[in-house]
Order: C-alpha cells, then sequence, then structure tokens
C-alpha cells in the first residue's frame, strides 16, 4: 500500500452532495473571516472522512457470520426482530453494533445469500446507544436468507444525529459476504439478530471492523 492510500480513503458516492455543499459553505465562510474560513476546512475534511468507503479483506471460512457495521458492540441480548419483517416472535440473540460520527458508516452483509425482506419503518431519533432505539427509532430492516434456508435479520438503525438510512439492496437480489448493502448518515447503530442457537464470539466493548470481524461462527 502507497503512503497515501494509508490516509486518503476512497468516498462513497453518497458522500458527494454533502462534500460539495460543506466545500460552498466554507467558501463563504472565507468570504466573512478567515478563521471561520478554516473551521470549515476542517468540517469539509470531516465529512469527506465520514463517507470513506475503504476496501475490507472478508474472510472466507464457511460459516462465519460477519460483522456489518464499524463501531463498537454496544448490547447483547435476547430479543425479538422488528414485527415488520415477518419472522416468528421468539427472541434471538441480537448484537448491536454502535457507530459514532467518526466511524466509517458504509454496512456489508455479514452473510452471504438472498435478500428474502427489506422494511422500512419511520421513528424517533433517540441515542443509537440506548437500548430503546432498537424499538423507537426509525429503522430499515433487511432479512438475509442463507443457503441452508437459515434467516438473518440485520436492522439499520438511525440515531440522534443520523436522519437518513440508505439501502441498497431490495427483495430477491444476492449479496455475498462482506457486500456493501447500505450505509447511515452521521452516527447509528446496527442489530444483527443470530439464528437460533448461535453463540456470539464477541464481547460488549469490542471494536468491530465492517466486512472483517467475525461476530460468530454458524455451526452446523
Amino acid at each position: 500500500m502507497k503512503m497515501h492510500e494509508t490516509f486518503i480513503k476512497p468516498m462513497h458516492p453518497e458522500g458527494r452532495k454533502f462534500v460539495a455543499i460543506f466545500a460552498l459553505i466554507t467558501f463563504g465562510l472565507f468570504m466573512l473571516w478567515d478563521v471561520l474560513g478554516w473551521i470549515g476546512v476542517g468540517l469539509t475534511v470531516w465529512c469527506y472522512y465520514f463517507f470513506r468507503d475503504p476496501e475490507r479483506v472478508t474472510p472466507e471460512r464457511p460459516g462465519l457470520i460477519i460483522s456489518p457495521a464499524d463501531g463498537m458492540v454496544s448490547l447483547i441480548e435476547p430479543a425479538v426482530p422488528p414485527a415488520e419483517l415477518g419472522l416468528p416472535a421468539t427472541p434471538l440473540t441480537r448484537v448491536s453494533v454502535f457507530m459514532s460520527v467518526f466511524n466509517c458508516h458504509v454496512n456489508r452483509a455479514p452473510v452471504a445469500g438472498r435478500v428474502s425482506a427489506v422494511a422500512y419503518r419511520p421513528g424517533k431519533f433517540f441515542n443509537a446507544s440506548l437500548d430503546k432505539a432498537s424499538a423507537d427509532n426509525e429503522r430499515n430492516g433487511v432479512v438475509i436468507e442463507m443457503a441452508d434456508g437459515r434467516l438473518l435479520p440485520v436492522v439499520q438503525i438511525a440515531g440522534l444525529v443520523a436522519r437518513r438510512i440508505v439501502c441498497f439492496v431490495k427483495p430477491g437480489d444476492a449479496l455475498g459476504r462482506g457486500e456493501r448493502f447500505g450505509l447511515i448518515r452521521f452516527g447509528s447503530r446496527l442489530d444483527i439478530y443470530l439464528p437460533e442457537g448461535v453463540v456470539p464470539s464477541v464481547r460488549v466493548g469490542q471494536t468491530m471492523v465492517a466486512g472483517e470481524t467475525v461476530i460468530a461462527e454458524l455451526g452446523q
């Protein structure tokens, strides 16, 4: 890897208009006062950094469930998947990954399979690190059906700052493990509901890397 590639990451196309807006505002700030202009430069660089979309090396070993998001594991607990996904009301182990405004916000498929359902539900904007965010906040759920027929729901949840969930997939689409399926703008969380009997191999407080960190193994 070249030196500049260590610090300059590709930007997801979703971020282009936001960086352009920040840059235009910065130009105006320079017209008013240089100090404000340089603050604008810092915010523009941060906006570019927020929408970074680095390449990831996804483990290829069969049976792995990979983190769909960068961030920190904030909760591991039994919970029923959102009702709008049409799944049985059976509690499953839910692993929540909280993304701060400094994390990469591109979301990646935790497993390979076919998208069997996508369901959006508007809601509130509580801090995404709180437990009630899973029930009350704006969210978008994606259910992935794996080759063995098991289902894995992954839910994008808007946070206190995030107000826009973007999903790139629709029912019937095929996803590879680690493939990009969406993003959330400016701070949020992802919930992964593990299939029955699957035990997480991560702990609360652990740092996750989307597309690379192993959350659990499916087993037989």
